[in-house]
């Protein structure tokens, strides 16, 4: 089972952009690529699935239990050529003092060898004690390789790969310089999610080309079949349908401006035998005929004058709501639900 975990030394050193690249140059090579992200995220997985054309899952000590995120990894990976763990954060972060919420404790309960990307802008001689603390803090944690990023030409390149050489036993796998198509851009939360934005498979696409040329792909590819095999995974148990052998139907909204779920846990809503029907509040006139609602998370904010433009669709929803059939909103799904909102000087209702 080859897999590896993209980690760094703090947040925003471009750990999700050199994770999409990867995703993209391993798809080109024809490996089946399991993606999976260090939750809480959801916008991260909206552009890793995209990535590797095959849903990204949350592996989230916050609402998962141990044994939870070893079945979910196991059965992700059945049939799969490659793993990529995104991180978030950096390594050693978390609120725990002890770390047992940390990418560290992920990677090593997942027996994941560790890729560390570095931010290397403004840096040279400074990346070698950076390196060996890193490795010295926790000695369950194997750095298996390090990927420059961020990197100001081929001179700083030549400079910071002498340091690393002469002071540590750390291969470099890949120094990946600045450029503009390694770059998405972030908002408030985040990442801008790749459902707002059009032409993002074609940046991904890019991003992969330059993964590809700057990233020593074999060398990666052989950490990844380093690393430790988890136990098989139990057969999956289908629940039974719902009372009286019919299956619930749930309206799940599903478009640019909600997009917030985590796969799995729709994938258990399947199993436990409702049949989810999306629709676009954006797009769509009316609510599918359907047992419950679900509207998770998103942006309505940044399509607020669509979404009031809609008005069939919010009187479909209001009336969805007043029919005391189950709702279930969150994050900006609630939002979309209040009598008004505001955002930026603009209202909409």
């Amino acid at each position: 089972m080859a897999h590896f975990y993209i980690s760094a030394a703090h947040k925003s050193s471009g750990k999700t952009s050199l994770s999409l690249g990867l995703c993209a140059a391993y798809r080109a090579r024809g490996l089946a690529v399991q993606p999976f992200k260090k939750g809480p995220d959801y916008i991260d997985p909206l552009w890793l699935t995209q990535a590797a054309q095959r849903s990204c899952y949350n592996l989230d000590f916050y609402t998962m239990a141990g044994s939870e995120i070893d079945q979910l990894f196991s059965e992700s990976m059945q049939g799969k050529n490659l793993g990529i763990i995104e991180g978030n954060k950096g390594l050693y972060d978390g609120l725990d003092l002890e770390g047992t919420n940390s990418n560290a404790a992920l990677a090593a309960r997942l027996g994941s060898p560790v890729v560390l990307v570095l931010d290397t802008q403004g840096m040279t001689r400074g990346v070698a004690p950076l390196i060996l603390g890193y490795q010295a803090f926790d000695q369950d944690i194997r750095i298996a390789g390090v990927i420059l990023n961020k990197v100001g030409g081929s001179r700083h390149e030549s400079k910071l790969r002498q340091v690393i050489e002469h002071y540590t036993d750390v291969p470099v796998l890949g120094a990946v310089q600045r450029h503009p198509d390694m770059h998405i851009s972030e908002r408030h939360l985040g990442l801008v999610p790749s459902n707002e934005l059009s032409g993002s498979q074609a940046r991904i696409d890019r991003m992969g080309r330059l993964v590809a040329e700057q990233v020593d792909l074999d060398a990666l590819w052989e950490i990844a079949r380093s690393a430790s095999s988890l136990p098989p995974a139990a057969a999956t148990v289908e629940a039974a349908p719902a009372a009286g052998g019919e299956r619930v139907r749930l309206a799940i909204a599903r478009d640019a401006a909600f997009g917030f779920y985590y796969v799995s846990d729709l994938e258990a809503l399947e199993r436990a035998g409702a049949e989810l029907l999306p629709f676009s509040p954006l797009e769509d006139r009316e609510v599918p005929e359907a047992d419950g609602l679900f509207i998770g998370g998103g942006f309505p904010e940044t399509h607020l004058e669509a979404l009031e433009r809609n008005r069939a669709m919010a009187e479909s929803i209001r009336a969805f709501v007043e029919s005391d059939r189950p709702v279930y909103a969150e994050c900006g799904g609630l939002m979309y639900l209040c009598r008004q909102l505001t955002w930026k000087g603009k209202q909409g209702k």
